[in-house]
């Protein structure tokens, strides 16, 4: 496993600076429930299915990325035990 250099909180919330401002617009409409993988430093991002998918897609553009942020398009979460997403899907 990749070490961070940065504490999980400030890469979340870089991560989720770098999501509002840059790739949200981007995905929104059309992504719903994908998962988006950021690249903190680069700014880079993947996006895919799963955790996976958007992981390895990033790897493969960014393969020294050590402080990455996941999250799903449309829910507060990457996972969750029951609840509701942001919005409705369609």
């Amino acid at each position: 496993m990749m070490d961070t250099r940065r504490p999980t909180d400030e890469v979340a919330r870089l991560g989720d600076e770098i999501y509002e401002s840059d790739i949200r617009s981007e995905v929104e409409a059309d992504h719903h429930g994908e998962v988006v993988a950021i690249d903190i430093d680069s700014r880079c991002w993947a996006i895919g299915d799963t955790v996976i998918v958007a992981r390895d897609r990033l790897r493969a553009e960014r393969p020294d990325a050590v402080d990455v942020w996941l999250l799903r398009v449309g829910h507060r979460a990457l996972h969750h035990f029951g609840g509701r997403p942001l919005r409705s899907p369609g």
